[in-house]
């Protein structure tokens, strides 16, 4: 056989090799990326409820804290929870401003806020610590407040007596109101290792993983990092309304 007929067959094999490879590079670039799964939170409940998010409370003595944009994080978050109803922030808002109160007070002002807005929870939450940079940290709680199932709205009633209400009078104990609310609280700084961890799983269901920054956007993002804060305290106080049935 001759050198130039050898060197043809040899250069289409190649020709032909190179093709395959680029065939099956090809094919592995177009994979769609693979997403992560998320876990979801469920209301220990056997019927559906309504709760409404109230505005944040502010302890942190940060300026920078939005309390409508914080409770819009919750609600974010707390929508998704299945077998829940969630009021938005501007409906507690306007109930806020009829009233002429800031936030409530007592779990009295918390049943009539229930109670004017149809629901069966007021969820307030508070920030205590917040620092955006990175690594992130934020410090909240979120308060339950339930409307009793006896409750009747008094008439003629005056939101500003409530509150005076709200601290007995001297030797007169404490109504006990621990069935009719429940608490998650937590500090969370992204410098901790254990913090880091649980917000990489929580990451890893709710990122684009062809994004540039991948699970490092939650570091970067305040309201990334907030978000998942209150996923992490509305799993707590679920856990904890759940106890208290």
């Amino acid at each position: 056989m001759r050198r130039s007929t050898v060197r043809s067959i040899l250069g289409a094999g190649l020709l032909w090799a190179a093709g395959v490879t680029a065939v099956g590079t090809a094919g592995c670039a177009q994979r769609p990326p693979e997403y992560g799964t998320e876990w979801g939170l469920t209301l220990p409940s056997g019927r559906r409820e309504i709760w409404a998010v109230a505005p944040a409370i502010n302890l942190s003595g940060q300026r920078e804290v939005d309390p409508i944009l914080q409770a819009d994080l919750v609600y974010g978050q707390v929508q998704q929870v299945r077998g829940l109803t969630v009021v938005p922030v501007n409906r507690v808002v306007e109930v806020y401003a009829a009233l002429r109160i800031d936030q409530v007070q007592s779990a009295e002002q918390a049943a009539l806020v229930c109670d004017l807005l149809g629901c069966d929870g007021l969820l307030v939450p508070t920030v205590t610590a917040y620092d955006p940079y990175n690594p992130p940290k934020l410090g909240a709680s979120l308060h339950l407040f339930r409307k009793p199932g006896s409750y009747a709205r008094p008439a003629n009633v005056d939101p500003r007596d409530l509150a005076r209400r709200a601290s007995p009078p001297p030797q007169q104990s404490v109504p006990n109101r621990e069935a009719d609310s429940a608490q998650a609280v937590g500090m969370y700084d992204a410098a901790n290792g254990s913090v880091r961890e649980a917000l990489l799983a929580y990451a890893r269901g709710r990122h684009d993983p062809l994004g540039p920054m991948g699970q490092g956007e939650y570091l970067a993002s305040m309201d990334r990092f907030s978000g998942f804060v209150y996923h992490d305290l509305a799993d707590e106080l679920l856990r904890a309304v759940r106890n208290r049935r």
